[in-house]
């Protein structure tokens, strides 16, 4: 599945490693492509969207579906 988020707090480089590492503790497998400059994740993922949400929230990064 693949998820659309925007995430305004993401800002540089080690924001994006650590929504990585957010989501692929959920799902190893998980593909994460980061646009900076728009500040959205796109997730490929089989992991439940609520769950990649939550993780993220965990992780310090309030995000909405884009």
């Amino acid at each position: 599945m693949s998820l659309k988020l925007s995430v305004p707090d993401m800002s540089c480089g080690h924001c994006v490693a650590s929504i990585t590492r957010a989501v692929q503790a959920l799902d190893a497998g998980a593909r994460i492509e980061a646009d900076l400059p728009v500040r959205q994740v796109t997730i490929d993922t089989a992991a439940a969207p609520d769950a990649v949400a939550a993780a993220l929230r965990e992780a310090g990064y309030e995000n909405t579906p884009a």
